[in-house]
């Protein structure tokens, strides 16, 4: 990452673009400590992480900051739903009966049902198993949510799924969320701001609505634009005329409405 100078509102829905080997998974691997810069500095809620920070200060960003890898399930290794489940908040030296209540919730929260608990996880399905592992992660109440890449290998469902749960995450406990992502339809249907990368380097930072204005630049950069967007673009050659280039199926649908 190269001269880096970004900053994330508290409560924002942030997606992180950029074509293959942007720097996107680096830069979100800075935010919880996983890496350190090597240069300059990164401050989580108020924690400041930089080449010299200890393993103590590197704790409190991580029980801030919750990381959803890609594939989580492959993180899974506990007997039970449950006892996975309540790994995190133990690991944060949150007394059992506390973490076992956390981790209650959280399942609850992810729709895995209670006759599930007990059972091993991997006896569920893969949908299953990906709601436990995100699960452990909700589990110890983080302030911050970052997505990476977090509905990989899902059909459209499970991925309709899975985004709807994390937009209510947001929505009910104002969590800050930052996704990284190559779908573009997610971008324009959760993110509230866009950052774009570009070989480390961050090119554009701005709204949905203002980064998707501009199909050519998209195109130079490697970049899709959102399906809707897409069609509303090929109307507009044909002559309709949108107020506001609509990014989402309900937005196109109020602008036609309109013009009829």
């Amino acid at each position: 990452m190269f001269d880096i100078n970004l900053a994330i509102k508290d409560g924002s829905y942030t997606a992180v673009i950029g074509h293959t080997g942007s720097g996107k998974s680096t830069l979100i691997q800075h935010l919880n400590g996983l890496l350190k810069p090597t240069s300059g500095i990164v401050v989580v809620n108020g924690e400041e992480i930089n080449t010299k920070s200890k393993n103590k200060q590197l704790l409190k960003v991580r029980k801030n900051v919750g990381l959803v890898f890609q594939f989580p399930e492959s993180q899974l290794f506990a007997d039970t739903v449950l006892e996975d489940v309540k790994f995190g908040p133990i690991n944060f030296e949150i007394e059992d009966s506390k973490a076992t209540s956390l981790a209650e919730d959280s399942l609850n929260k992810v729709g895995i049902p209670k006759e599930l608990w007990s059972r091993s996880p991997f006896e569920l399905s893969g949908g299953q198993m990906r709601r436990v592992a995100i699960a452990g992660i909700i589990a110890i109440h983080p302030e911050i949510l970052i997505l990476d890449e977090p509905t990989a290998g899902l059909d459209p469902q499970g991925r309709t799924e899975m985004m709807t749960l994390f937009n209510e995450l947001h929505q009910s406990e104002n969590m800050t969320v930052i996704l990284v992502t190559h779908q573009m339809n997610d971008v324009s249907n959760y993110a509230d701001h866009v950052v774009v990368l570009e070989k480390g380097h961050v090119i554009k930072q701005d709204s949905p609505q203002k980064v998707f204005s501009d199909p050519d630049w998209l195109k130079q950069h490697h970049l899709s634009l959102p399906e809707v967007t897409e069609m509303a673009f090929e109307l507009q050659e044909k002559g309709f005329v949108f107020k506001t280039m609509p990014l989402t199926v309900e937005q196109l649908t109020d602008e036609i409405i309109s013009q009829t």
